[in-house]
Protein backbone atom coordinates (compact mmCIF):
# COMPACT_ATOMS: atom_id res chain seq x y z
CA UNK A 1 0.00 0.00 0.00
CA UNK A 2 1.29 3.42 -0.48
CA UNK A 3 2.06 5.49 2.18
CA UNK A 4 2.51 9.29 2.07
CA UNK A 5 4.14 11.48 4.83
CA UNK A 6 3.45 15.17 5.05
CA UNK A 7 4.88 17.60 6.90
CA UNK A 8 2.62 20.72 8.15
CA UNK A 9 2.92 24.22 9.95
CA UNK A 10 0.87 25.98 11.48
CA UNK A 11 1.03 29.05 13.93
CA UNK A 12 -0.62 29.87 17.04
CA UNK A 13 -2.48 33.24 18.33
CA UNK A 14 0.00 34.54 20.94
CA UNK A 15 -0.66 33.47 24.51
CA UNK A 16 -2.10 30.00 23.10
CA UNK A 17 0.68 27.69 23.79
CA UNK A 18 -0.17 26.18 27.19
CA UNK A 19 -3.94 25.90 25.94
CA UNK A 20 -2.54 24.27 22.79
CA UNK A 21 -0.09 21.88 24.51
CA UNK A 22 -3.16 20.91 26.96
CA UNK A 23 -5.60 20.35 24.25
CA UNK A 24 -3.13 17.77 22.85
CA UNK A 25 -2.25 16.10 26.08
CA UNK A 26 -4.86 13.56 24.88
CA UNK A 27 -7.04 13.77 22.34
CA UNK A 28 -10.71 12.84 22.20
CA UNK A 29 -10.84 9.11 21.34
CA UNK A 30 -13.39 9.50 18.82
CA UNK A 31 -10.83 11.96 17.12
CA UNK A 32 -8.54 8.64 16.96
CA UNK A 33 -11.07 6.35 15.48
CA UNK A 34 -11.43 9.17 12.67
CA UNK A 35 -8.04 9.56 12.01
CA UNK A 36 -7.37 5.58 11.81
CA UNK A 37 -10.60 5.64 9.48
CA UNK A 38 -9.29 8.02 7.36
CA UNK A 39 -5.97 6.03 6.94
CA UNK A 40 -3.20 7.75 9.24
CA UNK A 41 -0.87 5.52 10.72
CA UNK A 42 0.68 8.36 12.40
CA UNK A 43 0.60 12.04 13.50
CA UNK A 44 3.35 13.80 15.48
CA UNK A 45 3.49 16.95 17.19
CA UNK A 46 6.23 18.96 17.90
CA UNK A 47 6.33 22.95 19.13
CA UNK A 48 8.54 25.65 18.98
CA UNK A 49 7.29 28.69 20.56
CA UNK A 50 4.38 29.84 18.69
CA UNK A 51 5.21 27.51 15.61
CA UNK A 52 3.95 24.12 15.16
CA UNK A 53 5.06 21.24 13.04
CA UNK A 54 3.45 18.37 12.13
CA UNK A 55 4.45 15.46 10.48
CA UNK A 56 1.72 12.93 9.36
CA UNK A 57 2.29 9.79 7.75
CA UNK A 58 -0.99 8.47 5.86
CA UNK A 59 -2.49 6.61 2.76
CA UNK A 60 -3.68 9.72 1.41
CA UNK A 61 -3.02 13.23 2.42
CA UNK A 62 -5.76 14.45 0.06
CA UNK A 63 -8.52 12.06 0.74
CA UNK A 64 -7.72 11.52 4.67
CA UNK A 65 -8.36 15.72 4.71
CA UNK A 66 -11.83 14.88 2.60
CA UNK A 67 -12.90 12.52 5.60
CA UNK A 68 -12.15 14.43 8.36
CA UNK A 69 -13.90 17.97 6.50
CA UNK A 70 -17.11 16.81 7.99
CA UNK A 71 -16.52 14.08 10.06
CA UNK A 72 -18.37 14.81 13.29
CA UNK A 73 -14.96 14.24 15.66
CA UNK A 74 -12.89 16.27 13.34
CA UNK A 75 -15.70 19.46 13.73
CA UNK A 76 -15.81 18.93 17.68
CA UNK A 77 -11.85 19.00 17.44
CA UNK A 78 -11.61 21.71 15.26
CA UNK A 79 -13.86 23.89 17.63
CA UNK A 80 -11.25 23.79 20.21
CA UNK A 81 -8.20 23.89 18.13
CA UNK A 82 -8.77 26.89 15.42
CA UNK A 83 -9.47 29.65 17.95
CA UNK A 84 -5.96 29.38 18.82
CA UNK A 85 -4.28 29.47 15.56
CA UNK A 86 -3.47 32.16 13.80
CA UNK A 87 -4.19 30.90 9.88
CA UNK A 88 -7.42 28.56 10.41
CA UNK A 89 -7.48 25.44 8.33
CA UNK A 90 -10.96 24.81 6.82
CA UNK A 91 -10.14 21.46 5.45
CA UNK A 92 -10.64 23.11 1.55
CA UNK A 93 -8.32 20.37 0.02
CA UNK A 94 -5.85 23.14 -0.77
CA UNK A 95 -2.78 22.14 1.59
CA UNK A 96 -0.64 20.36 0.48
CA UNK A 97 1.94 20.32 3.38
CA UNK A 98 5.04 22.04 3.34
CA UNK A 99 7.40 21.10 0.53
CA UNK A 100 10.18 18.11 0.46
CA UNK A 101 13.44 19.98 0.37
CA UNK A 102 15.82 17.04 1.17
CA UNK A 103 16.26 13.67 2.56
CA UNK A 104 19.48 11.76 4.04
CA UNK A 105 18.25 8.64 3.38
CA UNK A 106 16.99 9.18 -0.17
CA UNK A 107 20.24 10.37 -1.54
CA UNK A 108 22.56 7.56 0.06
CA UNK A 109 20.22 5.18 -1.38
CA UNK A 110 20.24 6.34 -4.35
CA UNK A 111 23.94 7.52 -4.74
CA UNK A 112 24.70 3.83 -3.35
CA UNK A 113 27.57 5.69 -1.45
CA UNK A 114 29.44 5.18 1.72
CA UNK A 115 27.04 3.91 4.54
CA UNK A 116 23.99 3.21 1.96
CA UNK A 117 23.42 0.12 3.75
CA UNK A 118 23.53 1.76 7.32
CA UNK A 119 20.96 4.39 6.42
CA UNK A 120 17.21 2.77 6.62
CA UNK A 121 15.40 3.76 3.80
CA UNK A 122 12.84 6.59 3.75
CA UNK A 123 9.34 5.46 5.19
CA UNK A 124 7.57 8.01 3.29
CA UNK A 125 9.17 11.34 1.43
CA UNK A 126 7.06 14.10 1.98
CA UNK A 127 7.19 15.04 -2.10
CA UNK A 128 4.26 15.36 -3.42
CA UNK A 129 3.79 12.69 -6.06
CA UNK A 130 6.25 10.29 -4.77
CA UNK A 131 4.94 7.36 -2.97
CA UNK A 132 6.40 6.16 0.37
CA UNK A 133 9.02 3.22 -0.15
CA UNK A 134 6.15 1.27 2.15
Amino acid sequence: MTRVEKALHTRLHAGATEAYDALHARVPEDLLVALREAGVREWRIWRSGRDVFHLVDCDDYAAMREHLREHPANLAWQAQVTPLQSTPDDYSGDDDGLPFVWSLATQVSESGGPGAAEVDAPATPSDPGRPAGG
